[in-house]
């Protein structure tokens, strides 16, 4: 028994598709996107960034806000460690790997935080197995670059999904920029990501209603005005996102261990509080998957989507799956489609539930990022 998933939609512009195109565009070639041919292209992410929030806010982006705003499909979950692959590999999570915030190693029968939990057992190189857009991209004589916070150099995360541009550490956002505009002012072609992880915090930590969510999208606004406005010719920028948010509030918290049934069985919890990853024993047949899945919509049909391993792939969720991939998803996922999150009490550590700004799910809120064209890009 699965409550019934959103479908796929064939066609419909994705995430996957941002940054191939870009190279096409540099090659000089047609591509799916319809970007101009450039000297150079710069991606900017800004996390957390969804098309709803800056329809919402539009007033406190006015120039973002000047522009069309195309709508591109982020990935399921909608996590960053997943978004960004996909955004840098122009593959599926069920292609590259990277299908949550903490999903199961397999082998070594324990959780690993995708983002940060990255070790000798779970070496990036090989974990992630994607080439990167920057490595096809390098084969075909493009230098690629990658500027973001200095922290972020070295980490197994830049190491799985970055590798083959060259990493520009700079970790005000205004550094940031002029890091980029150092890359474009040698005059030889190239492909930058500029990533930008400031409204995500904010709304992590404030939620994106928040006055310092606005404060941080004013502020992004300003530097991508001024860097656009300062662009030499044939340079190409489209701006976009991991995933959106949503704000949920403390009382909104469910604290689902507390219900013995939704836990019978589970010996690993994944994922994030807006979509889990319930793992069973690995003796754990259909019917115990099926029964689990049935417990848990009975209790919250109406405010999440239920459904097993075989569903969600059936589904198109993750894209074509690899067998290697497939034990990386939860036996039973749980994606929270109403303003809820859902917790495990259980653990020590309960500092993730002062979060406010929450993401991981399916809907539009979280899903749909913008998609915006600057400079040469411009129609």
């Amino acid at each position: 028994m699965a409550t019934m998933l959103p479908t796929e939609k064939a066609g419909a512009r994705s995430l996957a598709d941002v940054l191939p195109n870009s190279v096409r565009a540099l090659a000089g070639e047609t591509n799916d996107l319809d970007l101009s041919a450039v000297r150079s292209v710069v991606v900017v992410v800004v996390d957390g960034l969804g098309r709803s929030q800056l329809a919402a806010r539009a007033g406190h982006a006015r120039f973002l806000a000047s522009h069309p705003r195309e709508a591109v499909t982020s990935v399921f979950p909608t996590t960053t460690a997943a978004a960004l692959t996909t955004l840098t590999t122009g593959t599926m999570p069920g292609q590259h790997g990277l299908v949550g915030y903490r999903t199961l190693d397999p082998a070594r029968d324990r959780l690993v935080n995708q983002l940060t939990g990255w070790d000798d057992g779970m070496r990036p190189e090989s974990w992630q197995r994607q080439p990167t857009v920057f490595e096809r991209a390098a084969a075909d004589g493009i230098r690629s670059f990658a500027v973001g916070p200095a922290r972020f150099q070295t980490s197994g995360f830049t190491r799985a999904v970055l590798r083959g541009a060259r990493y520009r550490g700079a970790n005000s956002l205004g550094e940031r920029f002029a890091e980029t505009r150092a890359i474009l002012a040698t005059g030889e072609p190239s492909l930058t990501y500029l990533y930008i992880p400031e409204l995500d915090k904010a709304s992590h930590q404030y939620g994106w209603e928040s006055p310092q969510w606005l404060g941080a999208l004013e502020a992004v606004d300003a530097e991508l005005q001024s860097f656009t406005r300062s662009l030499p010719p044939r340079v190409g920028v489209l701006v976009t996102a991991d995933h959106g948010s949503i704000d949920v509030p403390h009382s909104a918290h469910i604290l689902f261990d507390q219900v013995p049934e939704l836990i019978a069985g589970v010996r690993h919890v994944g994922g994030e509080p807006r979509c889990l990853h319930l793992y069973l024993d690995p003796d754990a047949t259909d019917a115990d998957r099926a029964a689990l899945a049935g417990v848990w919509e009975q209790s919250e049909g109406e405010r999440a989507w239920v459904a097993s391993r075989q569903d969600a792939v059936a589904a198109g969720l993750f894209g074509e799956v690899d067998d290697t991939v497939l034990p990386r998803i939860g036996d039973v996922l749980i994606a929270a489609r109403k303003r809820v999150v859902y917790y495990d009490s259980r653990p020590a550590d309960q500092s993730a539930r002062n979060m406010i700004g929450q993401h991981g799910s399916l809907t539009p809120d979280e899903r749909i990022v913008p998609l915006v064209r600057l400079g040469a890009f411009q129609r």
